[in-house]
């Protein structure tokens, strides 16, 4: 199979636009030049559109098994490919929770025969599963709920976590929320109906709380950890002052764009785990990116339908769609100075795949996967909540005026997406993990 993308900025690791075409070929890279007049299966006109490494999205909940009504593999897999995302990786906690290797076969069986984009999934720990977590060698990484969010799984003793940390090498990922300190702050808003009281229960000092913990366990065992959707201020300083070569961390679009002030107009809708926060601790997520104390930006797709989300506060669940909006946003951000191109690049694409050890994705570069989506710089279009193809078909962006639209979507050197819909018969495949998830040099 070969791909012959005409007439396109390509978008080079250093930030660079090379105007020129580029040439797949079995899956990979082949060629970039000035002007290819070779043969190809496939020409597109990118008509001097931008393309760009697909974008790997290091945290998804796509609810399949359990909870369909809100997301499953197939649907998810094509909002992902509508919002430019070539892979993602999923979390543990549907229901059945992923805590078992038969639960990981499972879900891995599903995805072959449904998704369109690459794909990998966590297995979630408890406080009884440790050899199971050890053995599952077609797990992305481990993933540790030290507050409880949406679901069933949870691990906040100390004798657990310790037992957790101790045994095996995989990467561990913790959704870094102190359970004890949480439950304390509900007691004390235990009549409240006011979602912004979501962000002062689950307040800045749980996330700094388990973050500490986390790093003090990592340090402890030289384990290699990935801290989840790093919020607050304080976790930026604290991380900028203690990480260690093995420990990354990541910010989602929902903190690094919305405010407490967002509550007033949108309610329920932007209520998450941990929750949406000050604007100083926005700010400050932006700088963490910028020096390199915060590694990637994932988006933390978690759909809940608006029946659900209309219960009202506090019986509404925790959660927003993201995956089709998270490139636009960024692309937009860039546009309007908040970055470069070569640190979304970074961010978005070479990084997840770095820190989760996924070889050869994140990068245009001769050799490397044909994993690309071609974006329109050029016009603005509103987020309209009919538009997405999430199950849930909401935004909490909805009616933002965003460029970078995805035109066209590219997964191991064949088109996705195109014109508005999925290619009959398009599959990803499952993704390849190093075993010690290495940290090589960017």
């Amino acid at each position: 199979m070969r791909l012959l993308v005409r007439n396109a900025r390509i978008a080079l690791p250093s930030g660079e636009l090379y105007h020129g075409d580029l040439l797949t070929e079995d899956g990979r890279i082949a060629a970039i030049d000035r002007d290819l007049d070779l043969p190809a299966d496939e020409v597109i006109a990118a008509q001097g559109h931008v393309l760009l490494p697909g974008v790997m999205d290091p945290q998804v909940h796509f609810r399949e098994p359990g909870n369909e009504h809100k997301e499953d593999l197939a649907t998810g897999s094509r909002a992902a490919a509508k919002g430019g995302v070539t892979s993602f990786l999923e979390m543990p906690n549907t229901s059945p929770p992923t805590t078992t290797r038969a639960a990981l076969a499972d879900k891995l069986a599903r995805a072959a025969e449904k998704s369109v984009v690459n794909y990998g999934f966590f297995i979630g720990a408890t406080p009884e599963n440790v050899d199971e977590l050890v053995a599952a060698d077609g797990a992305c990484g481990i993933k540790i709920f030290m507050g409880a969010s949406t679901g069933s799984l949870l691990v906040d003793k100390e004798e657990d976590l310790e037992r957790i940390f101790a045994h095996g090498h995989r990467l561990i990922a913790v959704h870094a929320e102190d359970e004890a300190r949480i439950r304390a702050r509900r007691a004390e808003f235990a009549d409240s109906c006011h979602p912004a009281d979501h962000s002062r229960i689950r307040d800045n000092e749980s996330a700094l709380l388990a973050t500490q913990r986390a790093v003090a366990l990592a340090k402890k065992y030289q384990r290699r950890l990935h801290v989840l959707h790093l919020s607050t201020a304080e976790e930026v300083a604290f991380l900028r002052a203690h990480k260690a070569p093995f420990i990354t961390c990541e910010a989602i679009p929902n903190h690094l764009f919305l405010n407490t002030e967002a509550y007033a107009r949108k309610g329920p809708l932007v209520q998450m785990n941990p929750p949406i926060r000050r604007e100083a601790d926005r700010l400050a997520l932006w700088d963490g990116l910028h020096r390199g104390d915060i590694d990637c930006i994932a988006t933390d797709h978690a759909p809940h339908t608006l029946e659900e989300k209309a219960l009202g506060y506090p019986r509404s669940p925790s959660g927003m769609p993201g995956v089709e909006t998270s490139l636009p946003l960024m692309l937009t951000a860039m546009r309007d100075g908040h970055c470069s191109l070569a640190e979304l690049q970074r961010w978005m694409c070479l990084n997840p795949a770095r820190l989760y050890g996924v070889a050869h994705k994140g990068k245009i570069a001769i050799g490397w996967d044909a994993d690309l989506v071609l974006v329109d710089m050029v016009h603005e279009k509103p987020v309209r909540n009919e538009e997405m193809w999430t199950k849930v078909h909401w935004s909490p962006f909805a009616g933002w005026s965003l460029t970078g639209w995805p035109r066209v979507t590219i997964v191991g050197g064949r088109v996705v997406y195109a014109d508005g819909s999925i290619r009959p018969g398009a599959r990803g495949a499952a993704l390849s993990f190093a075993a010690d998830t290495p940290l090589p040099a960017c």
